[in-house]
């Protein structure tokens, strides 16, 4: 009996129009320091409508995913190459195509979902004067089950040589200070910490674009 041919391997490759549901999954499991966060953000498209769908409608270029061999994504990277471009596109066109289903909120936001909710309204948070010398960036998420294998790592690299390719020589990352796990990560990437006055609970990291 013929053996079956192996299954391909797990490789990075440009973001696909049919990647978006598994996008969204991904980005879903790992919103909350990392983890699962479908117990604090009930709805699931909310997370995906921040931190990975507008980065592939704007930038589609600069998305890549981790295929797992079957053609199925199961981590990404995301990000922007110009801050500033993407946040006036955020207010112009991202805004308006989900203020239906998030409206603006006229109140404090009270719970997990509302603050979100908040963020998105408000793109120019990421307007920062301390990271203008780092014009991209960048969202990053793998399943748990793919992590610490070396696929963030490739995904990085894929990443900063596509930016290189555009003449961009620094790109910057906020993350949630509590996840002690993702710092570790960065700092063995070559990331570095920038100092910003008026930070919350972001620590704000960032790099050059070379190669290391």
């Amino acid at each position: 009996m013929p053996s079956l041919p192996p299954h391909p391997a797990p490789a990075i490759r440009p973001c696909r129009p049919a990647d978006r549901e598994a996008m969204a999954d991904v980005c879903v499991r790992t919103a909350h320091n990392g983890g699962d966060s479908r117990a604090i953000y009930p709805d699931p498209r909310l997370m995906p409508a921040l931190f990975a769908e507008p980065y592939v409608h704007f930038d589609p270029d600069l998305a890549f995913v981790l295929d797992d061999g079957t053609g199925r994504a199961v981590g990404y990277i995301v990000g922007t190459a110009d801050t500033g471009r993407f946040v006036s596109d955020f207010r112009k066109t991202w805004i308006p195509r989900l203020a239906g289903r998030y409206p603006e909120p006229t109140a404090p936001p009270r719970t997990p979902t509302e603050e979100m909710v908040h963020l998105l309204h408000r793109p120019e948070r990421m307007l920062v004067p301390e990271l203008a010398g780092y014009p991209a960036h960048l969202h990053i998420d793998l399943l748990p089950d793919w992590q610490r294998r070396g696929y963030g790592r490739q995904l990085l690299h894929t990443f900063l040589a596509a930016l290189r390719g555009r003449g961009v020589r620094a790109v910057h990352l906020g993350m949630v200070t509590a996840n002690t796990a993702a710092r570790a990560f960065y700092d063995r990437l070559g990331f570095h910490m920038i100092p910003v006055a008026d930070a919350g609970p972001l620590t704000y990291l960032g790099r050059g674009t070379a190669a290391s």
